[in-house]
């Protein structure tokens, strides 16, 4: 139960950070064992409404969280609150207003765990692509979500990060241009760049990377602590692994520049949800629209494909639209194998796929 001399405190609190100490804004650790009197223990969360109303929601600490989203958004609406929120709770990132809890995000948390998930127990040939695009899209209307590849439990606290889980002991010794670009080498920086960038442009409406993984950090970041003997080593990012042009390291900060500089220009998190028009499973494709960019991914092992059809969402029959290449993870400023020419243009054309009246040729 709140007093209001607890809330008093807890929101003066809030407000100190942002006036004393000029924070932009606060993401809620566990809002999840805030909002129910279970705490979240024990209960799955399937999205049944009768999970989310009744007795067992803390009125008091929904109380709390809209009082305090709508006075951190009433006296500095520069700020913004994130709810890390496993429940799923209806409404918790629609304004209070609406009744809403008042968050302006929430974390997309199950993206990061199904990464981490596929690449530890799944061979490449057994990538379930309609379940990686539920995990993308699975998220409730209207309400903004960030979406991020791998979270600070790989980044932080000694679990291997992305990078790391992918290439693993290889990036202390193949990373070197000068040395042979090996199979665990070249899977995983093709897989690394295709892994941000679907969870980029599929997975919410704002994108969240942790300093250093943007360009394959071999080591997570660790400060001294009891359990590690007070120790420093791990309390860096070398930055001057992408600095290295010797380095393979620097193939993935450049994608990872070019990849925000193309949602800058287009605006893909700002724009609806994506129309995604295949999920092909024994092709390992993934297609979808967003922000007018067609997005598609290969995911096979070994298969390349020429002369692909995909479709187009539009369906006017009287104008013909011509694509060009505007980001390619195989160019070889990525350190990719030059597979597609980027002087193509490719035009749409009346051609019935998948459902759809028009389609485009890659």
């Amino acid at each position: 139960y709140f007093s209001w001399e607890v809330l008093r405190f807890l929101l003066s609190n809030l407000r100190m950070w942002i006036e004393e100490y000029r924070f932009d804004g606060f993401r809620f650790d566990g809002v999840t064992s805030m909002l129910y009197h279970h705490h979240g223990i024990g209960t799955g969360f399937s999205g049944d409404y009768n999970e989310y109303f009744g007795l067992h929601v803390d009125e008091d600490a929904l109380c709390y969280l809209m009082l305090a989203n709508h006075m951190i958004n009433f006296l500095h609406p520069e700020c913004i609150t994130i709810a890390e929120d496993v429940s799923g709770m209806p409404a918790l990132c629609r304004p209070v207003a609406e009744g809403g809890g008042g968050f302006d995000y929430r974390l997309a948390m199950a993206i990061p765990d199904k990464w981490i998930q596929i690449i530890k127990e799944l061979k490449d040939e057994d990538w379930n692509m309609g379940n990686i695009v539920h995990t993308l899209t699975n998220r409730r209307y209207e309400e903004k979500y960030i979406a991020y590849a791998e979270s600070h439990d790989q980044a932080l606290v000694g679990d291997k990060t992305l990078a790391f889980r992918l290439m693993d002991a290889e990036m202390y010794t193949n990373m070197s241009v000068l040395s042979p670009l090996t199979p665990v080498i070249d899977r995983g920086i093709q897989l690394h760049k295709m892994i941000r960038l679907i969870t980029h442009a599929l997975g919410g409406e704002s994108y969240l990377n942790f300093m250093g993984n943007e360009f394959g950090h071999p080591e997570w970041l660790d400060f001294p602590r009891k359990g590690n003997n007070e120790s420093y080593h791990y309390a860096r990012r070398q930055f001057n692994l992408t600095e290295d042009h010797l380095l393979r390291y620097r193939f993935l900060n450049a994608f990872d520049r070019d990849m925000n500089k193309l949602e800058e220009r287009f605006g893909w998190l700002a724009s609806p949800p994506a129309y995604v028009s295949e999920k092909h499973e024994s092709n390992k494709v993934i297609a979808f629209e967003r922000a007018g960019l067609i997005f598609i991914f290969n995911f096979h092992p070994y298969q390349s494909y020429v002369d692909y059809r995909v479709v187009i969402w539009h369906s006017s029959l009287t104008v013909i639209f011509k694509y060009n290449i505007l980001l390619d993870s195989d160019a070889e400023e990525y350190g990719g194998h030059q597979r597609l020419n980027h002087s193509t243009e490719y035009f749409t054309d009346e051609y019935p796929h998948n459902y759809r009246p028009n389609s485009l040729m890659v």
